[in-house]
């Protein structure tokens, strides 16, 4: 079996979470439905835009410090799991928050190799 390039573990949660805020950034679009006028629409997006700030945030921070990101973005998959709970179907779950489950192992697995390589390179 062949191993995965060492880049791509680290690029892999990356670049989830950067696709992942682009896609939950398309649920802000819902506030040019109606006819608010000009600053209650830009106000509307602004609060819409909220959840992808702080996974961008996020993000920034788990960029130098993976095991932030391995803890935070499956706490906050589990938090929108609790907020949201019987409101929507199984598959309304997976899609928001399995992305973050998947983006916190990455991270984890990224670290755990970080961790054993400074082992043997001390040892």
């Amino acid at each position: 079996m062949k191993t995965l390039p060492r880049d791509s573990l680290f690029w892999a949660p990356r670049v989830l979470c950067v696709l992942f805020a682009a896609f939950i950034s398309l649920f802000a679009l819902d506030v040019f439905e109606g006819n608010q006028g000009i600053w209650r629409t830009t106000i509307a997006l602004l609060l819409h835009l909220i959840p992808t700030a702080v996974l961008l945030a996020l993000l920034a921070i788990t960029w130098r410090w993976e095991l932030v990101g391995a803890v935070a973005f499956p706490a906050l998959g589990a938090l929108y799991i609790i907020m949201a709970w019987g409101r929507f179907s199984w598959l309304v779950y997976a899609i928001i928050a399995g992305p973050l489950f998947l983006a916190g192992g990455l991270f984890l697995a990224n670290w755990r190799r970080n961790v054993r390589r400074l082992r043997r390179s001390n040892t």
